[in-house]
């Protein structure tokens, strides 16, 4: 399964752990895991909180069981983080290629040569947003991809590292 939420990359990695820990060892529910992740980190809205809770799943450092969201034993790796980040979140591993093809880009090239990855049912499901919800994904993916040491930005333009 590929996830598809990437909330805006934190400008520490420490933040990822800080995240990790909010989320419960006991499973909880996801307006639970919600609350705590907005409690102990100051996100302002339950739509940011969730975002994180879905891609600490896409990082497997949560997870989901039948008795709600948990947090897994493993402590933030950065290179075990991209992998997971490369391998188990949708659009990140096209960016990569975009880099690797055609880098350094600014992100606007990037997105423009991404735009026809976007899939066809969320083109449907929004199109009057569905353009700047990718457009803002592949902007959180980029800086991710800093954040975890697989490109890096110079001038204003990324580059694959």
């Amino acid at each position: 399964m590929k996830f598809k939420l990437v909330p805006s990359a934190p400008a520490e990695f420490d933040f990822v752990a800080d995240a990790q820990k909010a989320v419960p060892l006991v499973p909880g529910t996801e307006d639970d895991c919600c609350a705590r992740l907005m409690n102990r980190l100051g996100f302002q809205s339950r739509d940011v909180a969730r975002t994180w809770l879905t891609f600490l799943r896409a990082l497997e450092l949560a997870e989901e069981t039948q008795s709600g969201f948990a947090r897994l034993r493993r402590d933030p790796d950065r290179e075990k983080l991209a992998e997971s980040f490369q391998s188990r979140v949708y659009g990140v591993s096209i960016v990569l290629s975009v880099l690797d093809e055609h880098g350094p880009l600014s992100e606007r090239a990037v997105f423009e040569k991404f735009r026809e990855e976007i899939p066809t049912w969320e083109r449907h499901k929004d199109p009057s947003r569905v353009e700047e919800v990718w457009r803002e994904r592949v902007g959180n993916m980029l800086d991710w991809a800093v954040l975890l040491g697989l490109a890096e930005r110079v001038d204003g333009n990324y580059r694959r590292v």
